[in-house]
């Protein structure tokens, strides 16, 4: 009997059981196109980000105080709902250790074991406040971009403009270096340009348009200096969007238009004009 290849999940290194239970939770949880999959996925979504409010809202003192029982026995429930996605992931997969050691892997691992570190070895709160550990579950919003599909495109486009953006900023350097020494010399002490480093902060806050304030040219020659400064501030912000947004079009511009998926199993058919699944025999709709 020759074996299919299934387009219903995406192609990880993790391994797919050849069957059972193992197989079918494995369509579940790494799948992408099953309407089961998507189900999972929005689920999941769902609780990271409801998990990531719970904890911005905690670390409010006021919240903390009047509510923080309530917000203690919800981060349990994440917790606890967390770590059996987790030990899912491990059991459905062929190389369990490979999953383990991944990005992702290693994401989902912090996004639980902070809560079980400080009930089980309070302890530490010696060391470090609890807090401190409580920031960790922050890292769930790291998992939101396994479900996002822009997000590989966005990658992408980052690394195949890498090195003109490189050159962008070495030459940004220059500039900070040479206008941040002129500024020291110019304004001097008196006016807050106490050294050279002090003057390129001032550069770099001036060509990213952020202006804290703390330090300001006193001179006419160095308020001349900040205005061309803020001009090519402008230039700044742009020209690296621009780059990757060329990036993004050439790369839409290379991908051909994707295939047609099936509505009933999510596989992914190769004849666009095909009336029925190759794979379970569902009609197609849309298709004459």
């Amino acid at each position: 009997m020759t074996q299919h290849t299934d387009r219903t999940t995406p192609n990880t290194d993790f391994g797919r059981p050849a069957g059972g239970v193992r197989q079918q939770l494995h369509d579940v949880i790494f799948g992408i196109h099953t309407p089961a999959g998507r189900g999972f996925d929005i689920a999941l979504i769902s609780l990271i980000a409801v998990s990531v409010l719970v904890v911005m809202v905690d670390s409010i003192a006021e919240v903390h105080q009047e509510y923080g029982d309530l917000l203690d026995t919800l981060e349990w429930v994440f917790t606890v709902a967390f770590t059996f996605e987790y030990v899912a992931r491990l059991y459905c997969v062929e190389k369990p250790t490979r999953y383990a050691r991944s990005f992702f892997g290693v994401v989902d691992l912090l996004a639980i074991v902070p809560t079980y570190v400080a009930m089980l070895a309070p302890a530490v709160a010696v060391l470090v406040d609890v807090r401190v550990l409580r920031l960790l579950r922050v890292f769930r919003v790291l998992r939101l971009g396994k479900f996002v599909a822009e997000f590989g495109a966005l990658a992408r486009a980052l690394a195949a403009s890498r090195h003109k953006i490189f050159v962008f900023l070495f030459f940004v350097v220059i500039i900070v270096l040479i206008i941040g020494t002129l500024m020291y010399v110019i304004e001097g002490e008196q006016n807050g340009f106490t050294s050279i480093p002090m003057g390129v902060y001032w550069a770099i806050t001036t060509m990213t348009t952020v202006g804290f304030g703390d330090v300001t040219p006193q001179t006419d020659v160095g308020r001349f200096i900040a205005s061309i400064m803020m001009l090519l501030g402008w230039g700044t912000l742009a020209v690296p969007t621009g780059i990757v947004s060329s990036e993004f079009t050439a790369a839409r511009l290379a991908t051909p238009a994707a295939l047609p998926h099936c509505g009933e199993c999510g596989h992914q058919e190769d004849d666009p004009t095909a009336r029925f699944c190759r794979q379970c025999g569902a009609k197609r709709g849309g298709v004459q």
